[in-house]
């Protein structure tokens, strides 16, 4: 069923990371019901809607890192791509921000 995927280990944690935060936000969520606030997005959210926000953020972030790793590459001039855990942590960095200030 998944043939079609490269499974390597920072595309497996990024996935362990996403079903860790759904799982911990829904029990915050039971405990703590949230609330709309404002923050940097230009619109009023709740914890569920920056998630979201964030994790299509954070999947963009991935893509394009993907997209110019091999351009990255040449303009730098490293014998290999660069390495995909620098997109992830920039991603769970970003991902992060919006939760917190979003």
């Amino acid at each position: 069923m998944f043939e079609w995927m490269a499974w390597t280990l920072p595309v497996a944690v990024f996935f362990t990371c996403i079903v860790l935060m759904l799982f911990g936000m829904t029990v915050w969520e039971l405990k703590s019901p949230t609330t709309l606030r404002r923050g940097f997005l230009p619109m009023a959210t709740t914890r569920g809607d920056r998630l979201f926000i964030g994790l299509l953020t954070a999947a963009y972030v991935n893509l394009i890192f993907i997209g110019i790793s091999g351009k990255l590459a040449v303009w730098l001039g490293l014998q290999t791509d660069v390495s995909i855990w620098i997109s992830f942590i920039a991603s769970m960095l970003l991902l992060g921000v919006i939760l917190r200030k979003g």
